[in-house]
């Protein structure tokens, strides 16, 4: 089994940061999309990343199902991209969630969390914690290590970039709104 942790500071505040990862779209449950595996409630993609929300979960994003679509190292012979289930469970508003997930083409199984800590300046540490697991225990020894490595290369990147951008995007909102337009 494979471990990643990850910790970045963004200048936002937990709830503010929380908003953005976990706020569900002002529009009535409905499905709005056919994925390749069904209906889908909302699309996010962010660069080659594409998450497909099938469920959007309470209020607080517990229960939420999600279908997401990412870059994998070309030698696993998809195309350069995998996809995984993802069930949202544990979640703890404005501090933590926690995921759990199976993934292919390299039959896996991933849990993952994060956690919002408030940083006494007014910025938020964002820690994200991964474990990683392939099935098949050949494919574990020959690929594991190298695509989990690859994978968290990324989300490290498109985390800390998806967040910012969301936190621009709602003081923009703000801004607009504060101007009266």
């Amino acid at each position: 089994m494979q471990e990643h942790r990850y910790s970045f500071e963004i200048d936002a505040s937990p709830e503010q940061i929380w908003s953005v990862m976990h706020t569900r779209p002002d529009h009535p449950d409905g499905f709005v999309g056919m994925g390749e595996y069904g209906p889908f409630v909302r699309k996010i993609e962010h660069g080659p990343v594409t998450i497909e929300i099938l469920h959007e979960g309470d209020e607080h994003g517990a229960g939420l199902v999600r279908h997401c679509f990412f870059r994998v190292p070309k030698y696993l012979l998809s195309g350069g991209m995998a996809q995984s289930w993802e069930h949202v469970t544990d979640v703890v508003p404005n501090v933590s969630a926690k995921y759990y997930a199976i993934g292919k083409p390299l039959w896996s199984r991933a849990e993952g969390e994060h956690r919002l800590e408030a940083l006494p300046d007014g910025r938020t540490r964002v820690h994200f914690m991964e474990r990683y697991h392939v099935f098949n225990p050949v494919m574990r020894v020959l690929l594991e290590e190298r695509v989990h490595r690859f994978i968290s290369k990324d989300n490290d990147w498109y985390m800390k970039s998806a967040i910012e951008r969301g936190i621009e995007t709602m003081r923009a909102a703000r801004g607009r709104a504060a101007a009266g337009g």
